[in-house]
């Protein structure tokens, strides 16, 4: 194996590392601290976390650490023989970094943190005044935040829909929301890393994508004879998507230009 690949692949595996650990910790303490088991609470001796051991208690760490780990070195890869144009390379595995944390808590825990979102917004700031200029970054993210909130209020309507018609049937009450205050934070600083006019695109394709993934989710319900009367009213969360969306404008200009010219 020469240098050329083992650089990418440390990188990638350390930028792994980064995401599953920011993952365990943040939803549960929002700040750096030592991991500990979701099933017993038992904290981790470091060298047992980083190796990927049981906790003390022998309880199996989850799957999706693999899983983060691979998809970190193979983008690690990619982004090592194809790097995005004005980031770079160690940039653009920092941006991965974020856009890995973000989608990983959002699909286990139905949030957009703080420190995620402050630290996210430096990053997309500086990358987006590297990339397009001030203007553009500006305008990306005021225009986000703008059809964003269009689309939260939009929700917040829905929801309340929801709310009576549930009332109305005696059925229990939740707080899901189609879109969360912090879908809003998330695509402003999405704004800011892909500027104007492209972040109109990026909402667009998050949305039909999310749906298509919805539609084909219920699909399965049905074919697995799963399905309940309020799988319709289910919500699922849009971060991974937004992020997904953002990921191929950054990284795949070209293809991007082609669908969407000028």
């Amino acid at each position: 194996m020469t240098i050329s690949l083992i650089v990418p692949i440390i990188i990638g595996w350390l930028a792994g590392w980064i995401v599953n650990y920011m993952s365990d910790v943040l939803p549960l303490t929002r700040r750096l601290s030592q991991p500990e088991c979701l099933q017993c609470h038992a904290t981790y001796p470091v060298l047992d976390y980083l190796l990927f051991k049981p906790c003390p208690n022998g309880h199996p760490r989850r799957a999706r650490i693999w899983l983060v780990q691979l998809i970190a070195v193979a983008i690690s890869l990619l982004t090592w023989y194809q790097p995005p144009s004005k980031i770079g390379y160690m940039l653009g595995m920092l941006l991965i970094v974020y856009f890995g944390v973000v989608i990983v808590i959002d699909m286990e825990h139905r949030l957009i943190l703080h420190p995620t979102s402050i630290f996210g917004s430096l990053i997309a700031l500086g990358l987006g005044l590297v990339s397009h200029g001030l203007v553009p970054t500006l305008l990306g993210g005021l225009g986000g935040f703008l059809i964003m909130m269009a689309f939260y209020a939009l929700g917040m309507l829905f929801t309340r829909f929801r709310a009576k018609r549930m009332a109305a049937q005696a059925k229990e009450l939740d707080d899901e929301e189609a879109l969360g205050a912090g879908d809003v934070i998330l695509v402003t600083i999405l704004g800011f890393l892909v500027g104007w006019p492209l972040i109109w695109f990026s909402i667009l394709f998050s949305l039909l994508l999310g749906g298509m993934v919805s539609f084909f989710y219920l699909i399965g319900l049905f074919l697995t004879r799963k399905y309940e009367e309020n799988s319709l009213m289910m919500f699922i969360p849009y971060g991974p998507y937004f992020v997904i969306s953002a990921f191929l404008i950054t990284y795949f200009p070209r293809l991007v230009a082609a669908i969407v010219p000028g």
